[in-house]
């Protein structure tokens, strides 16, 4: 639910989100709006009601002018309208920095209704500043722009906010690899004016007196960095005294660790409401002599090529472990796969957030630059991965095995402390690898996601039960992870064990030989394919010159609707066909998007394809660009000679008459990973 609150003409917009005990996560500066909480609220809103609002000046609330709107006071009964406006009886408020004494300040006023606070990088002015902001002044003209004095009204708004935000959220986040945490606050603070940042800064001289929070009376949980930058620790230890709070120091965490690690912060939240408004718990403990077998798999939502492999991966499971239960945490389009096969779906699955949906979001004309997306999908990926703990926290799991399952993977490095069963990776490529037109910030962004994955794998080897790549040593790619970082298939080699290509099917043979020439096109699982669809039948009429007969089914797959292309005479559409490999195997060619699975299947069954690779789609131009050169398969084209109805027509006709002369595709990759996944249960 949204809405908004006015109050002495100034209007505040909040959002409320679940049901249950009621949590509120309160505004802080007006430099970032109530988005800075996007890593708490899709989760805690499953187990409590969370509203979130944007303080004045930030994000969808009004924009006053003058010091005089932003007062502490000013905050604290924005805070207590937006309570009335929601019918809120009782909460607990979590405050971050700025926010904190306004969370308290409102216990404080209405105990009744505050049952708990929580304070996340205490800004309370219950200690002096670090020393090296003290010694310059906010208000006074400086000569310098180093250093703290960037934080300078006058620099502000005479040209160097842009240089201030850069040296600010640096600080903000000291904990290496930060990169999205630092450009979501740059990019945020980009939304409103240096001369508001000014007021809101002016307005600090009306600040609340910190001795009153001595008289607090409900519980306190304070959680602090040990490396904050912005307020020093000691701020957080000396609120924790003073109201005889619980504290919680994040070592080498900074200002920020409910973006910075995500996964604690909100693990300590919902232990922390539970304990102030404790609802009823109903559970299931199994003596571990009666627990089955039981496989917890994870299927990567984006393309359906995943879903194939793993599932006969886990038919091959099955027959080497018979008594094994294996249930499925999986998104759609790869639920609709596994309902068709028979499979146990978990039903927390229907709590996982759509990657498919934010992929086609970020997709452009046959254009996904997949490594951006992928990092914007930060709070998507937090938020299912706590759908996973919680899945696994509440039901004994032997293995689990995840197919490309990043969050997972990245979230238990992070915190692995949280493993609690065998744990098995699957991966079809290894390294982030940088576009040409990305230049020289993208090369250093990969660089720092792989160094990070890196430095994870050295520390916690034994996280990882089982490291398995589906393909051969070969089918890596001979680049550099980055700049004095390891070669990625010597590294893959020396980590990983090699399954072979898994197709999940056993080749068809021969395809019949009467009848016209057979085109299948295909873009995949998700809805990232449409432009290309609509390119190829803009070539229908080019192809039919240039290749008598050929007749065309096409394929959009259970993302895009059938009925939203048009129909050309010699053309079939289909929606999705659970059995697509069977009708790959049956063209005479196939023209598909560069995706990994699609390829490899025609490629096994030797068919001749074009693959047009998603421009800025690093894996599918680098990764299975090199497998299918290994492969000596199929022809690559690029999405601008794609378009142009000649040329595509041109290079069809070249992959009908061009003889054939694939490598062989394994056929016992399936068998090879169960016996490995095997030997962990």
């Amino acid at each position: 639910m949204e809405g908004t609150v006015t109050r002495n003409g100034v209007t505040i917009h909040y959002r409320v989100e679940g049901e249950g005990p009621t949590l509120v996560l309160l505004p802080t500066w007006s430099l970032v709006p109530s988005r800075c909480w996007k890593a708490q609220v899709p989760y805690l809103a499953r187990h409590f009601r969370v509203i979130t609002f944007d303080g004045r000046g930030s994000g969808a609330s009004d924009k006053p002018t003058g010091a005089a709107a932003y007062a502490d006071a000013e905050f604290v009964a924005d805070t207590i309208a937006v309570l009335d406006a929601t019918s809120t009886p009782y909460c607990v408020l979590v405050g971050f920095s700025r926010g904190c004494p306004w969370a308290l300040e409102v216990a404080l006023r209405q105990p009744s209704r505050v049952l708990g606070v929580v304070c996340i990088g205490s800004a309370t002015r219950l200690t002096p500043m670090l020393e090296e902001r003290t010694r310059w002044t906010w208000h006074e003209r400086h000569q310098t722009s180093e250093g703290w004095a960037k934080y300078n009204r006058y620099h502000w708004v005479e040209g160097g906010y842009d240089d201030f935000l850069t040296f600010f959220f640096d600080r903000m986040f000291p904990e290496p690899h930060s990169s999205k945490q630092i450009e979501d606050g740059i990019g945020w603070a980009h939304e409103i004016s240096p001369s508001l940042l000014v007021d809101t800064e002016a307005a600090r001289s009306q600040h609340l007196d910190p001795a009153r929070f001595a008289d607090l009376t409900c519980p306190v949980l304070i959680v602090h960095g040990s490396d904050d930058q912005i307020r020093p620790p000691a701020e957080g230890a000396r609120l924790a005294e003073l109201t005889g709070g619980s504290l919680v120091t994040v070592v080498g965490g900074g200002h920020a660790p409910h973006a910075r690690d995500p996964v604690v912060v909100n693990h300590l939240l919902r232990q922390f409401v539970s304990q102030v408004m404790p609802q009823p718990v109903r559970r299931t403990w199994v003596r571990a002599a009666r627990r089955a077998r039981r496989v917890l798999y994870l299927s990567s939502p984006i393309g359906l090529g995943h879903a194939r492999r793993d599932l006969a991966i886990a038919r091959e499971l099955r027959t080497v472990q018979p008594d094994v239960e294996i249930e499925w945490l999986a998104q759609h389009p790869v639920t609709r796969v596994l309902a068709d096969a028979g499979e146990v779906v978990h039903p927390a699955s229907d709590w996982l957030l759509s990657e498919s949906a934010h992929v086609e979001f970020e997709a452009g004309e046959h254009d996904l630059h997949a490594f951006q997306a992928v990092r914007r999908m930060d709070e998507i990926l937090v938020a299912n991965f706590l759908t996973f703990t919680d899945v696994v926290e509440d039901r004994h799991y032997d293995l689990v095995i995840g197919d490309e399952a990043w969050e997972v993977d990245y979230f238990l490095h992070e915190n692995p402390e949280l493993k609690r069963f065998a744990y098995a990776w699957l991966t079809d490529f290894v390294g982030w690898l940088p576009m040409p037109d990305g230049g020289p910030d993208e090369a250093a962004l990969t660089a720092d996601y792989n160094a990070e994955m890196l430095a994870q794998r050295s520390r916690y080897r034994r996280l990882r039960d089982c490291s398995l790549f589906v393909g051969d040593p070969e089918d890596v790619v001979e680049e550099s992870f980055g700049p004095g970082l390891p070669d990625i298939r010597e590294w893959t080699q020396q980590n990983y064990t090699f399954t072979g290509y898994i197709t999940g099917f056993e080749p068809a043979g021969s395809r019949p030989a009467a009848g016209p020439p057979r085109c299948l096109v295909t873009v995949g699982g998700s809805g990232v394919g449409t432009s290309l669809l609509h390119r190829v039948l803009d070539a229908v009429p080019a192809l039919q010159r240039l290749i008598p007969g050929i007749e065309f089914d096409v394929v959009t797959g259970p993302r895009i609707d059938p009925a939203s292309l048009p129909h050309l005479p010699g053309v079939r559409v289909h929606g999705y066909l659970p059995d697509l490999h069977l009708e790959l195997g049956k063209a005479d060619v196939a023209i598909t998007q560069g995706g990994l699975t699609t390829c490899m299947e025609l490629t096994a069954q030797r068919v001749p394809f074009v693959y047009i690779p998603l421009q800025h789609h690093f894996e599918q131009n680098f990764h299975v660009t090199a497998r299918l050169d290994r492969h000596r398969a199929g022809h690559r084209l690029e999405y601008s000679e794609a378009a142009q109805p000649d040329r595509l027509a041109e290079a069809v006709a070249k992959a009908l008459t061009d003889p054939v002369d694939y490598l062989a595709v394994p056929t016992d990759g399936a068998s090879r990973a169960a016996h490995l996944l095997a030997d962990l249960l």
